[in-house]
């Protein structure tokens, strides 16, 4: 997540505007942006060519805003994502609802086992003295009285989490995100006095908002507190995840893979695959991946109906099915531990133009990071924070430069895209 005046561009001259030789109609889809940071450029979402916008929420002040957009502009299944020349507004938007790691500490944890509660006691007759207690259990570097006083008070985690609970099963399609870990970023500095006049009015209120940086850090357990009781709702619920990380690439390879332990696949031997293709064991199925009821009309000498498909149930899990490690900037040493074969979630990858290639290092390494990445679990993205012609722009960019260094044509790259992205969203959890 970026706005303009934390790295991502506000406006950038184009190197090319002719779209003649780029498939639009196959289907670009946006796997994280923020065009609620923006509302007035909501009203450009119809007018754009891209087929599907995956709107991240971060805080407060945009649940709502992503959950409204949703509401007007939202996919409802997997029938209304395509390509139409109908007169009626497409629908255009994926909604996805998460606490970012720049606004954690505004959470304190209550969830129970954590010991959470003890930062912050919303009962107690002293809020100013809990208010500050809880700041200075969760923030770096003992922040002044004047900085606290400028926060906001601290809201519950376990609140939050019914609530997203509720915006999840009201948006069967929705997303947990943006969730994350992220050790360089620092706090807005408070505004001084007279300067809240230069605030963007445009802007979706809480984030930066041009002001300079405070020393201030959030103390990365607490982080990874916030974020792991996000990734337990969506392994619950069965929901993808789009996850941010910045310098903690191993913190968060961590915290997610502490999640799963005890899950891991088996990885069956070059032995066991032979046995299996001749016939003699058949690794591959079991009876928990059937269904109940169809193992219950086995047994009553029932047959399931020929046009019935078998449907696998969902089993609640501590970890998500699906991950997205969004604008990724590990090592391909760091995506392979992602891809071992023993991981029991789906892990994808998305790149983009204002993240990826903002700097010499990230395009230097950008070419490595796409060759690694398996051509199945590859997303593009735009994360930018308002929508219209520039996010349609960034798509662009980043889709091409991934199928040059992919080796595809472009048919081939929007249309595998495309297909990683529906599988992202639509699979089977």
């Amino acid at each position: 997540m970026c706005g303009p005046s934390e790295g991502q561009p506000h406006s950038q001259e184009r190197r090319e505007t002719d779209d003649s030789d780029f498939p639009w109609g196959l289907g670009v889809c946006d796997a994280h942006c923020h065009p609620t940071d923006t509302m007035a450029s909501i009203a450009s979402i119809d007018s754009m060519r891209a087929l599907v916008l995956t709107a991240m929420s971060t805080r407060l002040q945009d649940q709502d805003l992503v959950a409204s957009v949703a509401a007007e502009h939202g996919i409802r299944d997997r029938s209304t994502l395509v390509v139409s020349d109908s007169q009626e507004a497409p629908r255009k938007i994926v909604p996805a609802f998460g606490w970012h790691p720049w606004f954690s500490h505004q959470l304190f944890d209550d969830t129970t086992g954590n010991g959470g509660s003890s930062t912050y006691d919303p009962s107690s007759s002293a809020l100013s003295e809990q208010k500050a207690k809880h700041y200075e259990a969760v923030l770096s570097s003992s922040p002044d009285a004047e900085f606290i006083a400028s926060l906001p008070d601290p809201k519950s985690l376990s609140s939050f989490l019914a609530e997203t609970r509720q915006r999840l099963e009201d948006n069967p399609l929705a997303l947990i995100g943006e969730v994350g870990l992220d050790k360089a970023f620092r706090l807005p500095a408070a505004w001084k006095e007279g300067e809240q006049h230069e605030r963007d009015e445009g802007l979706t209120p809480g984030g930066r908002e041009g002001r300079m940086l405070s020393p201030y850090h959030v103390k990365m357990p607490h982080q990874t507190q916030i974020l792991t009781a996000q990734l337990k709702l969506a392994g619950e619920l069965g929901r993808a995840v789009s996850v941010h990380g910045v310098q903690a690439h191993g913190v968060l390879f961590d915290a997610i893979s502490a999640l799963w332990k005890g899950h891991e696949k088996e990885v069956v031997s070059r032995r066991k695959q032979k046995m299996v293709a001749k016939g003699a064991e058949d690794f591959s199925s079991s009876s928990e991946d059937e269904d109940e009821d169809d193992i219950w009309a086995e047994i009553n000498g029932q047959k399931k109906p020929a046009d019935k498909p078998k449907q696998k149930k969902y089993k609640p899990k501590p970890f998500p099915p699906r991950i997205c490690l969004h604008s990724f900037t590990g090592s391909a040493q760091v995506m392979k531990q992602y891809l071992h074969p023993t991981v029991p979630a789906r892990i994808y990858f998305s790149f983009s133009t204002v993240i990826n290639l903002a700097t010499p290092g990230g395009e230097n390494k950008f070419p490595e990071l796409v060759k690694t990445c398996p051509d199945d679990q590859i997303l593009i993205e735009s994360d930018l924070h308002t929508a219209g012609e520039d996010m349609d722009y960034y798509l662009k960019d980043i889709c091409k430069k991934i199928c040059k260094i992919k080796g595809w044509t472009l048919q081939q790259g929007v249309e595998r895209l495309r297909k990683n992205y529906e599988e992202f969203i639509f699979s089977p959890a």
